[in-house]
């Protein structure tokens, strides 16, 4: 049977140094969470555990590259160390990769977005899930995107790394649904981030011009959903993919 949520349930944040993730780490504050931001760029990191403004044992920054298997249990066991066992994960570390067509598209590129967007949410998940069976209570929520469920044309390696989120999502959903751990994607449209920010404008504007509502999203809109799929209410949805997308819904 499943446990009841902790009163301050701990929180792993990938990418969390900027974009969706800090904006997540945020709002899971303010809903008296303790959190870990993770995150490559370790000066970015120090500039968003500053922006939090947290007091001591609320907040940690972790230096991790989530594609290296034993830099992941490292930094599991620090949070756990710190803050204690991670009850809550929200896989957002991603990159984009070039805009360019597949034909030209450069193979070590795809290797490298493949590795960071699907082979990291797996590995952290792998070993974060494991600590959340233990306590019988957990959620996961994994930023995938639209392109992995329309395919965003000159964007291969990203479309098809964001594809293999939602299906691990599924996947891990199912296995995982009668232990208390509940994992879920969200598949936003594009947001403004800097990820969004560093695209070709033409690139943007196709992606704009396909939303209903005729904008950009935000990340602080996108905390929202995650903050709702990480707490108690969430209690019947698992394996799903929740779009984020101003309308645009694709299936």
């Amino acid at each position: 049977m499943a446990s009841a949520v902790p009163a301050h349930p701990v929180a792993i944040i990938t990418g969390g140094a900027r974009g969706i993730g800090l904006a997540v780490a945020k709002r899971l504050i303010h809903d008296g969470a303790r959190v870990a931001l993770w995150d490559a760029d370790g000066t970015a990191l120090d500039q968003a555990l500053g922006a939090l403004g947290t007091g001591d044992g609320q907040a940690m920054a972790v230096s991790v590259d989530v594609t290296d298997e034993r830099a992941v249990i490292a930094a599991l066991r620090d949070v756990g160390n710190t803050l204690g066992a991670p009850a809550l994960l929200v896989n957002s570390a991603g990159i984009a990769g070039p805009t360019v067509p597949v034909t030209d598209y450069d193979a070590a590129a795809w290797r490298r977005v493949i590795e960071v967007n699907l082979t990291g949410t797996f590995l952290v998940s792998k070993h974060a899930a494991s600590a959340m069976v233990i306590q019988g209570w957990g959620r996961i929520v994994n930023i995938a995107s639209l392109a992995g469920k329309e395919g965003t044309p000159n964007a291969p390696a990203y479309s098809a790394s964001k594809a293999g989120v939602i299906a691990l999502t599924k996947s891990m959903g199912k296995e995982l649904a009668a232990t208390g751990v509940l994992v879920n994607c969200i598949a936003p449209a594009a947001l403004d981030t800097d990820m969004v920010k560093n695209m070709a404008p033409a690139h943007v504007d196709i992606m704009v011009n396909k939303s209903p509502m005729g904008r950009l999203g935000t990340a602080e809109e996108c905390a929202e959903l995650v903050a709702w799929l990480c707490s108690e209410a969430c209690s019947f949805s698992t394996g799903a993919t929740f779009d984020l997308s101003g309308g645009r819904t694709v299936y």
